[in-house]
């Protein structure tokens, strides 16, 4: 199938003709046909399935046909709402690429910097508002934005905003909204509480749902290295001895993680840089862009900052430290790997808590991630299949003597507890059709 196939207007087809975009993927090729119908949407999609441009470019055609037919004011008519700066930015560059031909204007907003061109912008008027809810709430309570013209409204990483405790913003600004409306709703995770979100919004949707939410794509290539965590640094420098591997998008745990890390690599001359909540938007969209043209080769990043980087050919993805919720483990590695490009994702499991991540992420993933055998920096502890045999036992599996799962007595490694994973704020790229 082409984009040809999906009834898409001349100004929109020439921008993805000029894009080098020919054929959609499956999300678009499933969800653009019900958008352009009116439809309100429940699409349920891993990171890296051209998420973004399959709303984007139905949003743009309804929008221009409106216009051609009522020759309307620019007032804001779409609302997008997603959880990260970086993402915002990400999704208005997908609507100038798209729209560079329809004469929509669109306008992101977002916290952290001043507010002044923002307003501006919205006083000369826009069609399609990007935003995060924190800065909206804040403009909207200025009485800079009105709502009352919102024929689309779209909720992007609807996941994220409830991990970063954005839903009860969310349920503000949506009451503000018309409610003669058409609802598009994006999440790619659906737990119960984002479930019930979708159910009190939604009316009568379409579902489109790409892959299972706990999957990995095929072409990426997964393997996990047992390591003492004393040693990750040396393992780490180790592995980007290899020329092979352009840039690599490192994954830390806490936001000072991230900036251990940078130093770590600066002083082994390998240059790096951190994005994070702590980090201005400023430093945030600088580090991104010297990632993107290579002037740095290693990007460290938080969860949250990364959820919403999308840069083309990124090779790697290196987990320093495993995600205490392994569905974490499925968003970081899809920054490879992306709309069936192929990807390498390799991960560092130290002794104490993260045997205990690795098992839950073989779980949800439903098989086992390669162990790298050959480094030179092996775990000096008990072997993992010690370790593996006293978790059974510990589990049940075994004798049920005391300690039965250690010998001489001693705690079994890992641990059910689960602390904070200091998570913080934050994707741009261009890889148009395959945005998302």
């Amino acid at each position: 199938m082409s984009f040809e196939n999906l009834n898409l207007i001349e100004p929109i087809l020439r921008a993805l003709k000029t894009e080098g975009y020919t054929n959609p993927t499956p999300i678009q090729a499933q969800a653009i046909p019900h958008i352009l119908q009116r439809r309100d949407l429940l699409g349920c999609a891993q990171t890296g399935t051209g998420k973004t441009a399959a709303f984007a470019i139905p949003i743009l055609q309804l929008l221009h046909q409106d216009r051609i037919q009522h020759k309307e004011q620019k007032t804001i008519k779409a609302l997008i709402l997603t959880p990260t700066r970086e993402l915002a930015i990400q999704i208005a560059e997908s609507f100038n690429a798209y729209g560079r031909h329809t004469g929509l204007k669109n306008l992101v907003i977002f916290g952290g910097v001043s507010q002044n061109p923002q307003t501006d912008a919205l006083r000369r008027g826009v069609d399609i508002l990007i935003a995060t809810p924190g800065r909206l709430l804040d403009l909207m309570n200025q009485r800079f934005v009105h709502l009352d013209h919102i024929k689309m409204l779209v909720l992007d990483e609807a996941d994220r905003m409830l991990d970063m405790g954005f839903v009860h913003d969310v349920k503000k600004i949506i009451a503000k909204v018309p409610a003669k409306r058409q609802t598009l709703f994006f999440s790619a995770t659906m737990p119960k509480e984002i479930q019930h979100l979708a159910d009190s919004i939604l009316n009568n949707p379409a579902k489109v749902e790409v892959a299972p939410v706990s999957s990995t794509a095929d072409t990426i290539q997964q393997s996990v290295f047992h390591v003492d965590k004393a040693d990750k640094r040396a393992l780490l420098q180790h592995v980007l001895k290899d020329k092979n591997i352009k840039t690599a998008l490192v994954f830390t745990r806490t936001k000072h993680g991230a900036d251990k890390v940078v130093k770590d690599l600066t002083r082994a001359g390998i240059t790096a840089e951190a994005i994070h909540g702590n980090k201005s938007q400023n430093a945030r969209q600088r580090a991104l862009t010297n990632f993107k043209n290579r002037t740095t080769r290693v990007l460290i990043a938080t969860d949250i900052a990364a959820r919403g980087i999308d840069i083309d050919e990124l090779t790697h993805v290196i987990n320093y430290e495993l995600p205490n919720i392994p569905e974490t483990y499925v968003h970081r590695i899809g920054r490879t790997g992306r709309a069936g490009a192929s990807g390498i994702a390799l991960s560092f499991c130290d002794s104490e808590d993260e045997p205990q991540y690795l098992k839950d992420i073989h779980k949800l993933i439903a098989k086992e991630i390669p162990v790298e055998e050959g480094h030179p920096y092996p775990m000096k502890q008990k072997s993992m299949a010690e370790k593996h045999q006293e978790l059974l036992k510990k589990q049940g599996g075994g004798n049920k003597r005391p300690n039965a799962g250690h010998r001489n007595g001693k705690k079994r490694f890992g641990s059910n507890s689960r602390p904070d994973d200091n998570r913080t704020g934050g994707k741009s790229g261009f890889s148009g059709a395959r945005r998302g």
